[in-house]
């Protein structure tokens, strides 16, 4: 890590992927892995999942196959953190080498989630606006924006999850180096890997983990 725990050159990328509950997290998840690796020469996207709620990595695979089995699945694998958990996923994140890295965690910044990303580099929030208090989507994320500052996580990526949207909106990256844009429908079982945000950012991480 460099100056106040941002990445230095030589870094592995281990991307956290934030937001609030039911932002859409593990679709997105499913979608930027399946679209890196359409990248000629990027690195395999590695996943971590860090929160006990029952969707691993196989997860949306599986609802795309068989949506109750991958139900029944997630139910017997569903859990509550314990400290044997968040030690271990603390581990593989922190011990990781691999060029590019997604781990996701659950909708909380919890002391938990605070020890699982101590040992990432970035992060990518995500969040859709808020209908029963009225929190814009950008509003919602203040408080994950305040977890990365505190954790020493450089956030790359700020995304609108627009389930009732219709189509995506890239705006790229801004002039504080953030990527930013929208992704619509986030809905288990739908492939998204072809999605113009999805693509997008797939090719932002690849280009990213490049460059560490």
């Amino acid at each position: 890590m460099g100056p106040g725990g941002a990445p230095s050159i030589g870094d592995s990328v281990k991307l956290i992927l934030a937001g609030p509950p039911r932002s859409g997290k593990s679709c997105l998840r499913q979608g930027l892995k399946d679209a890196v690796r359409g990248i000629p020469g990027a690195p395999y996207p590695y996943v971590i999942t860090a929160c006990p709620d029952g969707e691993g990595s196989w997860f949306q695979e599986t609802v795309n196959q068989d949506p109750d089995l991958a139900q029944t699945c997630k139910a017997a694998y569903k859990a509550k953190f314990t400290p044997e958990f968040v030690r271990r996923i603390s581990d593989s994140v922190r011990n990781c080498t691999l060029p590019l890295t997604l781990v996701d965690i659950g909708g909380i910044p919890s002391a938990e989630n605070r020890e699982i990303c101590a040992g990432a580099t970035h992060a990518l929030l995500l969040a859709g606006d808020d209908a029963k208090s009225g929190a814009s989507w950008t509003e919602r994320l203040s408080v994950w924006r305040d977890f990365c500052r505190e954790v020493g996580l450089t956030v790359v990526a700020e995304v609108h999850s627009a389930y009732h949207g219709t189509e995506d909106e890239v705006l790229g990256a801004s002039p504080d180096g953030i990527f930013r844009g929208s992704v619509h429908h986030l809905e288990r079982g739908e492939p998204i890997s072809d999605r113009p945000m999805v693509r997008a950012l797939a090719e932002f991480l690849a280009e990213l983990a490049a460059r560490s």
